[in-house]
């Protein structure tokens, strides 16, 4: 299977089988994220409110990417301040550049690495920010470790961004400003900010990044995602869908 295919599989795979076990009903605040890989299950949602499945689904979008999409498959969105929504999710689906999946006492434990679109921010908002968090994906996304391969993305205020790049520096990272393509000059993100994207010689600890990297002024929002423990939906070329 190629890519796309393995993408559109696991994002059908995904909304069916959360509608199946409950975890995806009429009435719902869902959280929808951005990329390549989350659209096609955006469309997959939107096919299961067009066959009558789902009724009264309330969407937040995490990027204007998503939220065109939304609107052109008639998806009703809302932002995290509207009174309908209150500022919490019911649940969340997203893609992601990296998962780690480490069995720990029988479960497995999923770290991420966000933000390949530059919507690490608003998709932090939103899924640290809802009851339920489930990630797709394909095969390739999945890795051992975190640091060392996909680029981790740091929103950072434009002004810090030296001040930023210094103090990831003395954390060993090698720092990219990430560059816009058909555009001269750098991403400017849907918050107005720029993205360093770092990698490192060796792995890094994904939970204890996020909190430094976070503490660091000028940084906004950190790619890596490990307070929660999503379920991981990956799609394999063989055209199985593994859960993790």
């Amino acid at each position: 299977m190629t890519q796309s295919e393995l993408k559109t599989l696991v994002g059908k795979t995904a909304i069916d089988t959360l509608i199946e076990e409950g975890k995806i009903f009429s009435g719902m605040k869902i959280g929808l994220g951005t990329g390549s890989t989350a659209i096609p299950a955006v469309k997959r949602l939107a096919s299961r409110i067009a066959d009558g499945t789902l009724k009264d689904i309330k969407a937040v979008p995490t990027s204007f990417q998503t939220q065109i999409c939304c609107e052109e498959l008639g998806i009703p969105v809302y932002s995290m301040n509207d009174k309908v929504i209150n500022g919490h999710l019911d649940l969340t689906i997203d893609g992601a550049d990296e998962i780690c999946s480490v069995l720990e006492n029988g479960t497995y434990r999923n770290t991420l690495i966000k933000g390949g679109g530059a919507a690490l921010l608003r998709e932090k908002i939103v899924a640290y920010n809802s009851t339920y968090y489930a990630i797709v994906a394909d095969e390739s996304k999945k890795v051992a470790n975190h640091g060392t391969k996909f680029p981790l993305p740091v929103e950072v205020i434009g002004e810090a961004r030296i001040p930023v790049q210094n103090e990831l520096e003395k954390l060993g990272a090698k720092c990219t400003l990430r560059e816009g393509v058909k555009k001269c000059g750098p991403v400017i993100t849907d918050n107005g900010n720029m993205i360093l994207d770092c990698v490192w010689e060796q792995p890094v600890d994904p939970v204890k990044m996020e909190e430094i990297i976070n503490k660091i002024v000028g940084v906004v929002e950190v790619g890596f995602f490990t307070k929660l423990n999503p379920t991981a939906f990956v799609s394999n070329s063989n055209g199985t869908v593994e859960r993790y």
